[in-house]
């Protein structure tokens, strides 16, 4: 009984397309070709579909049989709250002040978001006969829309965290007696480090650096390295890091480039320095980074603990959970650093 009723419902509502395609011939075929999706329906409650074109069902995903003579709000039950019925309805009365973008969902279950325009076509006495549905896809709008959401609240985000380490940097140059040109430099430099990380990163869309252009990065400023390949050695795989990681471990790299070159390997003309990183084999996810100086002046250890070493520890165990051993050996500085790499990929 069930599936008679629903074949004479069939039946009628194709009998009503073939009516209406005869009565708007010419408009029907352009109708049927655009790329707007479209339907008319009839007046009666529910508004039941009675014509509805390509686009709209490459955009629904029915096939025509499943819409004739169905109501258009049926075709939106699934999933839609009761006040977005309301809203499609009173569309259909001439009551919206606006075209209402609706949240839809396809046969198959995925979602879009369209824009729904409703007109109403009147007979020659100005009586509503039928409804010009026309839909218009916001879905992708939506989405870039969420997107450029997204990247404003990381860029708020990396300004704060940016904006916080230059005043960092700024409050600890201050914190000791100095001269103004030495103080202008110590901060200068630290900004112009931390300038090359960015644009490293953003050279990479902000998706993390490998570790072996960060130590070049970090490195190039200082031109005792450039072209003494023989004084300084790099050994181990480019390990990817994340934004975050990278930047601390940037900022780590200048502090010890820097003190190297005023009183450690980089202050005469034999020191050397080599740098490895390798995995943990007890904790996989956490990287062992040692930079290693040698045959430059005899080393003693400081009597307090320097800009330097309070911000690498602050980068480092602070802000990435890391541990760093600072060794002033007769020999040369030694540091170790140990970081965790995997659990920050999604900054």
């Amino acid at each position: 009984m069930d599936i008679t009723a629903k074949s004479a419902a069939q039946k009628e509502g194709e009998a009503e397309v073939d009516t209406f395609r005869r009565e708007l011939g010419p408009f029907v075929v352009a109708a049927q070709k655009t790329r707007m999706p479209m339907v008319f329906t009839d007046v009666e409650p529910g508004h039941p579909v009675i014509f509805a074109n390509d686009a709209f069902l490459k955009l629904t995903g029915y096939a025509l049989e499943e819409v004739l003579a169905k109501s258009f709000q049926s075709l939106l039950a699934v999933g839609v709250d009761p006040e977005t019925m309301t809203t499609v309805e009173s569309a259909f009365r001439g009551e919206c002040d606006h075209e209402p973008e609706i949240h839809y969902r396809r046969k198959d279950g995925s979602e879009f978001w369209a824009s729904m325009f409703v007109s109403p076509v009147c007979d020659d006495g100005g009586t509503v006969v039928q409804h010009f549905v026309s839909l218009v896809d916001l879905t992708n709008h939506r989405q870039d829309n969420a997107r450029c959401k997204m990247l404003i609240d990381e860029l708020n985000h990396r300004v704060k965290n940016t904006l916080s380490t230059v005043q960092s940097i700024v409050t600890q140059a201050l914190r000791r007696p100095a001269e103004p040109a030495a103080i202008r430099e110590a901060i200068e430099s630290r900004i112009l480090a931390l300038s090359r990380s960015h644009d490293l990163l953003t050279n990479t869309n902000w998706e993390g650096a490998g570790l072996h252009e960060l130590v070049d990065t970090a490195l190039h400023p200082f031109k005792v390295v450039t072209g003494r390949t023989e004084r300084f050695t790099i050994v181990g795989d480019n390990v990817h890091l994340s934004p975050k990681t990278a930047l601390s471990v940037a900022i780590a790299l200048h502090e010890l480039a820097t003190n190297a070159v005023k009183y450690g390997a980089f202050s005469n003309d034999a020191g050397k320095i080599a740098i490895d990183w390798t995995m943990s084999s007890t904790a996989k996810d956490r990287l062992v980074l040692q930079w290693r100086e040698s045959d430059g002046p005899p080393v003693t250890p400081p009597t307090h603990k320097g800009f330097g070493s309070w911000v690498i520890e602050r980068g480092l165990t602070h802000e990435l959970g890391g541990a760093v051993t600072l060794d002033y050996l007769p020999a040369g500085v030694t540091c170790t650093i140990e970081i965790p790499v995997s659990t920050e990929t999604e900054e």
